[in-house]
């Protein structure tokens, strides 16, 4: 702490250290840039796993450091002595114990595998009596270096190429990997739109994909939130191919590949793993934006059957919505969605909780511009959102952010309002109150169990807002959403909102 004080380094205290994991995560999520978060040793970087986990699955640079007791005595015996390194090594990218002064080659090293391949989080720990030691030599710092993503061979987009032509009813899939290179690369956004718009083959996105090209286009066909039995699945069924942009097989599988379905075509920055229900036929391997852009120039006037699946278009998109103009309250999941699209312009920001009401929202709120919904359908953690919303609005304070947390989900990490309040962001934290955990509920009733074991108290959220030093508002009818929302953001600062959410449409 004391040479931090002594830095430039800027220090966000935290009130969990899950949190700080989480935050940091985010912070490499939105800025390309690796993420730092840091712990004692013993109890404080056991709360560590759940947020490294969430950033090895997620692609998110982050380097974990805490301490650790003494290693070359045991003055204090067993005392907050636990085995980290081995704890971090299965959710971590490496896990590394520093045991000498060559310091500045093992953190270069960490920030670099952070940044190599799928981007991950790396743990850092420093024994209390290697930390106290002198060091005799001069060790030189190394300085940061950038490595380009190497391009796609031409064979391979050749033979692409030379597939797509043929297809009689091809499909687009932009997947979770594709939006996250635009931290990286904002060129990337421009050259996914020119793509669609070049080869005018129909798309959809999984929930981590959306955004990558918006989804005002004419070729938009949803957002899979389900496996199978999904309203955008009835076009991956007709589909003879699918070219699935920057697909990541750690986030929840948006359709399955079996001996009867579609072709697919791969092309992602790296080969994935091979899966029982993701086996691509032909890949494309490299650089994302190049890849498109030459297979674009390959395709373009040459795909007679690029909008076959467009007439389904319609019909997918209305049963999506279906529940988005109900007038009932509580509000349908759908309606929320389409209420918290009003009051955001094309470049603000939702960070998304996880709950049941999240397959709605992800389905229903339209994106425009990549890594404008951040939610996690990876390790699909409870916690994230405000965390999440809160890195935002730190990195982008001209911005309109927002956390859409369940109940539950906000409970878990509730305690971040005071670190949101001592920065003084701008941050509405929107809380859809259904008083359990609505997920186990659902699929208990899908499987003809009775509801058990979900139903758990809730604080008034007014009043704990007001505690924490926030302004609390909360919904009392449908007229009231949208200016309640309006009304939180022109008053600025943190403020809370609740609603009451009906989960019954949730499907």
């Amino acid at each position: 702490m004391e040479s931090l004080r002594n830095s430039t380094i800027k220090l966000v205290p935290t009130h969990t250290e899950w949190a700080a994991a989480l935050m940091a995560a985010n912070w490499g999520r939105r800025t390309g840039r690796t993420g730092i978060c840091i712990a004692t040793c013993g109890p404080g970087v056991l709360n560590f796993p759940n947020g490294a986990e969430y950033a090895r699955l997620n692609g998110m640079p982050l380097v974990l450091i805490a301490g650790q007791k003494a290693i070359k005595n045991r003055r204090q015996a067993g005392f907050q002595r636990s085995d980290a390194v081995e704890v971090m090594k299965p959710v971590t990218k490496r896990a590394i114990q520093i045991a000498s002064a060559e310091i500045p080659p093992t953190v270069s090293e960490a920030f670099r595998i952070t940044q190599e391949g799928k981007k991950g989080p790396v743990y850092i720990e420093l024994p209390e009596d290697i930390a106290a030691e002198k060091c005799e030599k001069e060790v030189a710092l190394i300085a940061r270096h950038k490595r380009e993503l190497p391009k796609a061979n031409d064979a391979a987009l050749d033979r692409a190429a030379a597939r797509i032509p043929a297809a009689k009813r091809p499909l687009l899939m932009f997947g979770a990997a594709a939006p996250r290179r635009v931290a990286s690369c904002p060129g990337l956004i421009a050259d996914m739109a020119q793509f669609v718009i070049r080869i005018g083959i129909p798309f959809f996105t999984t929930q981590m994909g959306k955004g990558a090209v918006s989804e005002d286009s004419h070729l938009y066909m949803g957002t899979a939130a389900l496996s199978e039995g999904d309203y955008v699945h009835e076009s991956i069924e007709q589909a003879d191919l699918v070219i699935a942009i920057g697909h990541d097989t750690t986030e929840k599988p948006p359709f399955l590949m079996g001996p009867k379905g579609p072709e697919v075509i791969r092309i992602g920055d790296q080969s994935p793993p091979v899966e029982q229900v993701y086996f691509p036929q032909s890949e494309v391997i490299g650089d994302i934006g190049p890849s498109l852009k030459s297979l674009a120039d390959r395709l373009e006037g040459k795909l007679p059957n690029a909008g076959a699946l467009l007439p389904l278009r319609e019909k997918i998109l209305s049963r999506m919505s279906n529940g988005a103009d109900e007038e009932r309250w509580p509000v349908t999941p759908q309606r929320l969605a389409h209420a918290v699209r009003k009051v955001m312009p094309e470049n603000g920001i939702v960070a998304l909780d996880n709950g049941l009401y999240k397959l709605s929202f992800a389905r229903n709120y339209q994106t425009y511009v990549p890594n404008t919904l951040l939610l996690n359908n990876e390790l699909a953690t409870m916690g994230a959102g405000l965390p999440s919303a809160i890195v935002a609005a730190m990195l982008s304070p001209e911005r309109r952010v927002m956390a859409v947390c369940g109940d539950k989900g906000f409970m878990m990490t509730s305690q971040e309002l005071e670190t949101a309040v001592r920065l003084k962001l701008n941050l509405v934290v929107l809380i859809v109150e259904d008083g359990g955990y609505g997920m186990i509920r659902h699929k208990q009733a899908a499987r003809g169990f009775p509801d058990f074991g979900n139903t758990v108290g809730n604080p008034d959220f007014v009043k704990l807002a007001e505690a924490y030093g926030v302004k609390g508002t909360r919904v009392e009818a449908l007229d009231d959403l949208v200016p309640a929302l309006e009304a939180a953001f022109e008053g600025g600062g943190v403020h809370v909102v609740v609603v009451p959410i009906d989960d019954s449409r949730n499907k």
